[in-house]
């Protein structure tokens, strides 16, 4: 009797692939290096400020006020040139003009 042989299955190779890198928007890095400064948190909250409800008699009035952030709550922050992003410890992202 013949036998039928039935091809071995061959493993396939993994293509190696290259990690690209995603090109961000802005390089906020690059836009301080160039500028020769880099910003503290402190001078970064100063450029700040958060939107909050004006409050009478601890019901809110309807009106906001514009008040600074402290260093304290700076998380993190990225200048951008023309403006600077500063991420509070609460979890806010708040933009402030130079």
């Amino acid at each position: 009797m013949a036998e039928s042989k039935q091809p071995v299955p061959v493993p396939k190779k993994k293509i190696a692939r290259k990690k690209v890198a995603k090109k961000k928007a802005a390089q906020p890095a690059s836009y301080a290096k160039a500028r020769g400064k880099v910003l503290s948190n402190a001078e970064a909250a100063a450029l700040v400020k958060r939107t909050v409800p004006v409050m009478k008699g601890g019901k809110p009035t309807g009106d906001t006020r514009q008040v600074p952030v402290s260093a304290n709550e700076v998380l993190s922050f990225a200048d951008y040139g023309d403006h600077v992003m500063v991420v509070t410890t609460d979890g806010k992202k708040l933009r402030g003009e130079k």
